[in-house]
């Protein structure tokens, strides 16, 4: 029989890779979903040329839907920049933001990939990549994808901030992707989100100026986060309770801390397995 405290650090283990593995599926399948049918919108058809309202109402449905897979799951990320927001406001631990990156990362790659084999060759061209016109230079380009990830990501924080909000917050994020298409698609064709960009740009062997569409979006969530959590709406973690959130003691702390509420259940419970983990 195994020792009570090994057990129930087991049980932590498992519950904690249950959430997480969670989270990190439905990151990659909503960014997934993103790309595909937010880039698929701005191919050149023959007969149906894209227009910047069609690639801007496309892109609000695309963000409002994957949000509203995500938001209880895993917080609604569905984006490199917005993760780095959340883990400079203290919202999330590194190991798990470094691994919501890695699976936005490759949602978006799969999508980008499923969607240049769907589409003609004489169609997919670019595959819809961000890329910077002829009459817009680097620093003007880095600006704008800056300032449109900098009011994406204020809205994120104020639609999932329990404080501010309740309900569904996708409506009111779509509504910011669809604000940022209607000013960025002509200048940089509106990234706003470095896995938008990655992904496409991987499966066409682009990069031409791609740096861009991470300094900017990752920027402008720098500043978005600290103006949203040390300016407008400071919340009062002390730097001990940060430097927990970022290493990632607070979320083990929280599933130890619903372990005495299972203790009070009958002794006899022990002994019929509840769960897959707790046999293994």
């Amino acid at each position: 029989m195994e020792p009570e405290g090994h057990g129930l650090a087991k049980m932590m283990v498992c519950r904690l890779w249950t959430a997480t593995s969670k989270a990190l599926f439905v990151e990659f399948l909503a960014t997934g979903l993103y790309v595909f049918f937010g880039v698929g919108s701005t191919l050149h058809w023959p007969l149906a040329l894209p227009t910047v309202l069609q690639i801007t109402i496309t892109f609000n449905l695309a963000t409002a839907m994957a949000v509203q897979i995500t938001w209880k799951t895993s917080g609604a990320h569905i984006n490199p920049a917005v993760t780095l927001a959340f883990l400079v406001g203290s919202q999330i631990s590194l190991p798990r933001a470094v691994a919501y990156v890695a699976a936005q990362l490759t949602g978006a790659t799969v999508g980008a990939a499923v969607l240049y084999g769907v589409t003609p060759g004489d169609i997919r061209e670019t595959l819809g990549i961000n890329m910077v016109w002829s009459n817009v230079s680097t620093g003007q380009a880095v600006t704008v994808e800056l300032v449109l990830t900098l009011q994406l990501v204020l809205c994120v924080f104020a639609s999932t901030d329990s404080r501010q909000a309740s309900g569904s917050p996708a409506t009111m994020i779509g509504i910011s992707v669809a604000l940022g298409h209607l000013i960025g698609i002509y200048f940089t064709g509106c990234s706003m989100n470095p896995a938008r960009s990655f992904g496409p740009a991987l499966i066409v062997g682009k990069f031409t100026l791609h740096w861009i569409f991470w300094v900017g979006p990752l920027t402008g969530a720098v500043l978005a986060s600290l103006i949203y959590n040390f300016i407008l709406f400071p919340d009062t973690k002390t730097l001990a309770q940060r430097l927990a959130i970022l290493t990632g003691t607070e979320e083990t702390k929280k599933l130890a801390a619903l372990e005495p509420e299972k203790e009070s259940q009958s002794s006899s419970e022990d002994s019929i397995p509840k769960s897959v983990c707790q046999v293994i």
